[in-house]
């Protein structure tokens, strides 16, 4: 994953393209998904990535509009309990199951198919005014009440347990759980798991 990868303005894909994969996204991951209409119409973290995705765009292009995209987020934040600064950069069908409590932080990188589960904190610990929150590789799944401090790198398709607090880098293809959070590689018993089984509870590694 890089920086770019992850920032859906570089992206040569439509917005209307990006609001579609991000309704497939909860379908694929939630269980309780019927439809796409019901969906778009009662998901908070749908709406939260949508109001994101737009704010963003806004925060990119500077000015006056950074103010009007701290507003939106603002406004988001009411809406759905789901906090996302609009300096993050979050890649391509994101989906937040439940998401009440969630911050993602301004300098926050997420790839593509990620997932964040309630209470989840992507935060930083520097009031430097730099890189200071978490990059998610691709295809992270983070569990209910997860904390991720600081300018450190999940790599990509890993799982981090709920409640697990990491404050240093994860490598890729990890299992981390507990405080502080320590990794384990994933099994090759275990393709399934993260693709499957683990979206559904990450609570199964704690």
């Amino acid at each position: 994953m890089t920086n770019a990868s992850s920032d859906e303005a570089a992206r040569p894909a439509g917005f209307l393209r990006i609001l579609r994969e991000d309704l497939a996204a909860a379908r694929a991951h939630d269980p309780a998904a019927r439809g796409d209409l019901e969906n778009a119409v009662v998901y908070s973290g749908l709406h939260a990535i949508w109001l994101h995705r737009l704010s963003h765009r806004m925060w990119k292009s500077g000015g006056a509009l950074r103010a009007a995209a701290r507003i939106l987020s603002q406004f988001g934040r009411f809406l759905t309990g789901i906090e996302i600064h609009p300096g993050a950069s979050i890649g391509r069908r994101f989906f937040i199951d439940h998401g009440m409590g969630v911050v993602i932080g301004e300098t926050a990188e997420i790839g593509d198919d990620c997932m964040l589960y309630h209470g989840v904190t992507l935060g930083g610990v520097s009031l430097k005014q730099t890189k200071r929150h978490p990059t998610l590789g691709d295809r992270v799944t983070v569990g209910a009440g997860a904390k991720i401090l600081g300018p450190v790198t999940v790599g990509e398709d890993s799982a981090v347990g709920a409640n697990a607090v990491i404050t240093k880098d994860m490598p890729a293809r990890s299992i981390i759980t507990g405080v502080p959070g320590k990794a384990r590689p994933v099994k090759e018993a275990e393709p399934d798991e993260l693709s499957e089984t683990f979206y559904v509870d990450p609570a199964i590694y704690i």
